[in-house]
């Protein structure tokens, strides 16, 4: 990393302020479409197919998202290398706004036909350039202006925004459905979490006016205006000479990532169609579950501080490797108590890992190659896992019959991010710091 003072306390806490809010509305506007594709979208978009084929249409627009984020590390990261931190986190929340909001008010199938869901993905394709772009701005500006002692401990206050995403998402379709009748809620009440995505534009023009980029990227730009000393082509260099840290970084997620989307999606249609919950609580369930890793998310990146960042790695990995064939077990019961059991258990592990991740994926690079790799990275993991786990597991249900396969899936998700933490060298030495 490039050697910069620390930030002033009270600038630093700014940051760590906007920075929470941005991204959990960031994240509240990407993940209230998860909640939708299980439970209003197959039949409001997909009314002709069957039940499971309108359920496997719906992930496959969830998943167009997830197709889409790696592009937006792409362009994004470059930008953010070449033009700065600040600009690139900047556009990609104006886009998400704008993304959603459309998508709350867009016609439905019975209105204009196939158009709809053409124009669902292409919006769902927004929303996923804009998080996939989104994530390495904040983040870096978190953990660039923190300094090397707090690193970890900053960039929490991106990754919390995952979790405080999830309760948002679900206290507002939570309302919906039990302030309004089902028919009100199938004809316009699904609509208003996706308008409520408007609120994320005051914190689009407060960290235009009122934050700066960090210092890394202004030391960057004082290089860049004294000669040619860093690469005037960031992605490029980053795809040439950083494939390695790439690859195993994207492999860091797997397993977190898996985790994560059975228990907000997944769960979330199994629970209420096989086996027969009311989708009000287990949304709450889901609620209560998120509020648990928010301060797991904290304490682990603070705790990386002092400790290094792969130990927190290996013991959340390891406790979802043993958790796979426990937590369906719990679910399979259909006891709200041990299903929220099941997801705070692995939400707790997978908060070991997720905490640390923000500050561990941007030491694996250079500062002028830092945005597009560590985009590149977090961005890879999620269309190799994230978008599709729902689909996988749904598919795998109807293959097989047995959660079990599910559980085997998120065993082998496990294996893969314990591998690949093994094969990466600790980039944070505390005695150092």
């Amino acid at each position: 990393m490039v050697s910069v003072a620390p930030a002033e306390q009270k600038t630093l806490r700014r940051l760590m302020a906007a920075g929470l809010v941005g991204s959990s509305l960031e994240w509240y506007d990407f993940f209230i479409y998860a909640t939708a594709a299980a439970l209003v979208f197959p039949k409001l978009f997909f009314p002709e197919a069957t039940p499971i084929v309108a359920l496997l249409l719906s992930f496959s627009t969830f998943w167009a998202g997830f197709i889409a984020r790696p592009i937006g590390g792409l362009v994004f990261g470059h930008f953010g290398d070449k033009v700065g931190r600040k600009p690139a986190l900047v556009v990609c929340l104006g886009l998400m706004a704008a993304a959603t909001f459309l998508i709350g008010l867009l016609p439905t199938t019975a209105s204009i036909g196939v158009g709809a869901p053409i124009l669902l993905v292409l919006l769902r394709f927004l929303q996923g350039i804009a998080v996939g772009g989104q994530w390495g701005g904040v983040v870096l500006l978190l953990t660039e202006t923190a300094g090397p002692k707090k690193r970890g401990f900053a960039g929490t206050f991106g990754q919390a925004g995952v979790p405080i995403g999830v309760l948002l998402g679900n206290v507002a379709f939570i309302s919906a459905t039990t302030s309004l009748s089902p028919e009100a809620f199938a004809s316009w009440g699904w609509r208003v979490p996706f308008l409520a995505s408007a609120l994320l534009f005051p914190v689009v023009l407060f960290i235009q006016l009122k934050v700066e980029d960090s210092p890394v990227f202004r030391e960057l730009q004082q290089r860049r205006a004294s000669g040619p000393v860093v690469a005037q082509a960031p992605l490029k260099e980053a795809l040439r000479t950083h494939r390695k840290p790439i690859l195993l970084g994207a492999g860091l997620m797997f397993a977190s990532n898996a985790i994560f989307y059975v228990s907000i999606a997944g769960v979330l249609s199994y629970a209420t169609t096989t086996l027969g919950l009311a989708r009000e609580s287990v949304l709450v369930v889901s609620m209560l579950s998120s509020l648990v890793s928010i301060p797991v998310i904290l304490w682990a990146g603070h705790a990386s501080d002092r400790l290094g960042r792969r130990p927190l790695i290996i013991a959340g990995t390891i406790g979802m490797i043993v958790w796979a064939f426990p937590y369906f077990l719990l679910v399979d019961t259909a006891s709200l108590l041990l299903l929220f059991v099941a997801n705070t258990v692995g939400g707790i592990a997978s908060s070991l890992v997720y905490g640390p991740i923000a500050a561990y994926l941007g030491e694996l690079f250079e500062a002028h190659v830092r945005y597009s790799g560590a985009s590149l990275a977090y961005q890879l993991a999620s269309i190799l896992v994230s978008g599709g786990t729902p689909f996988v597991m749904t598919a795998l249900l109807g293959a097989t019959g047995t959660s079990m396969s599910v559980s085997a899936f998120l065993l082998v998700m496990g294996l893969f991010t314990l591998v690949s933490v093994f094969r990466l060298p600790e980039t944070h030495r505390p005695e150092r710091a």
